[in-house]
């Protein structure tokens, strides 16, 4: 993993892009946390200076793209050339469709997708005149095979997939060395199932098997460290599952969510339907990295550990092949 880097990171007051910074900062990195609340960002800062990175707080919502473009400007004078720009910020509603509103649809769209958008753009003008600098998308499972309840969020996460598929392309045309890469997340234990807009009669919770946030954090931050990444990343062994399912039987996995997706993703406790939610403002609050579920959550994958150290996993088995060989020869 690389030191010292210059990485800014959206939606980092809470959840998994809090973990992403802490995982940075124990690099000693040097961060830009953009959020829209000053109050968890400034909570996240203390955080990261203690574990050894350093950090500006840029309160904005991504969905306005002048302020993203400042905020990158700021970042760089603050602190260097951006090396990292890790898109990860969203929003969400649980509901059917049938019960969605066109102003819902077009929140989701405007944070969780065009979001992207907007911080790619900004890294690009940065990355692409000095040739150099790694773009991370922030992905889901749900970007491949979609569940329900969830429409708004489903479709952002595959138009993030259009939208790097075809910028993929141009940087290829290009001949740049920007890299950009997708990491797709499994179900995490994060606060966004306590302030998420719910329409269900019960709290909403991630489709378990669920992972600790820092499982998929330190992804990202391996993938930032690596010269030429992969063009996708997939995190724990159910992502992989979805990812694979949706490629080779669709309609029997659309047929099994429909009778299993609603319980799924609902706990047995009722949901006050007035509570807050941050789909038009955040949810006061310090808030943290983990959500409710930290009982039920993975603080380990082996999927994770033998995709970031394969290479290992390859040369010990190179070596003991060769050792076998040598053994045989002086039977």
């Amino acid at each position: 993993m690389k030191r010292n880097q210059v990485v800014m990171v959206t939606g980092a007051s809470a959840g998994l892009g809090r973990a992403i910074a802490h995982g940075f900062a124990k690099q000693g990195a040097k961060i830009g946390l953009i959020a829209r609340n000053r109050e968890a960002l400034e909570a996240c800062c203390e955080e990261v200076e203690q574990m050894g990175g350093e950090a500006l707080v840029l309160p904005l919502d991504v969905s306005d793209a002048p302020s993203i473009e400042h905020a990158a400007s700021r970042l760089e004078e603050a602190f260097g050339s951006i090396d990292v720009w890790v898109n990860n910020a969203m929003a969400s509603v649980f509901s059917p469709v049938k019960k969605m509103t066109a102003e819902e649809y077009k929140r989701v769209t405007e944070v969780s997708y065009l979001g992207y958008v907007y911080g790619t753009q900004a890294a690009l003008r940065r990355m692409q005149p000095r040739d150099f600098g790694t773009i991370i998308q922030v992905g889901s499972a749900l970007a491949a095979r979609s569940i329900p309840l969830q429409s708004a969020y489903c479709a952002a996460k595959h138009a993030i997939m259009g939208f790097t598929d075809s910028l993929r392309c141009e940087l290829y045309h290009d001949k740049s060395n920007v890299q950009l890469t997708v990491v797709q997340m499994p179900a995490m234990n994060t606060a966004q199932f306590t302030w998420m807009k719910n329409r269900l009669p019960n709290k909403p919770q991630p489709v378990p098997p669920i992972f600790q946030p820092e499982v998929a954090a330190k992804v990202v931050v391996q993938v930032a460290g690596v010269d030429r990444p992969r063009r996708e990343y997939w995190v724990g062994s159910p992502a992989v599952e979805s990812i694979a399912g949706q490629m080779f039987a669709p309609g029997l996995l659309d047929r099994d969510l429909g009778e299993t997706g609603y319980k799924a993703q609902q706990r047995g406790v009722p949901d006050d339907p007035n509570r807050p939610n941050n789909l038009w403002d955040y949810v006061p609050g310090r808030h943290g990295a983990h959500g409710p579920f930290d009982k039920k959550s993975c603080s380990f994958s082996p999927q994770v550990f033998l995709d970031l150290h394969h290479r290992w996993f390859a040369a010990g088995g190179a070596a003991l092949v060769t050792a076998m060989v040598v053994a045989y020869k002086r039977k």
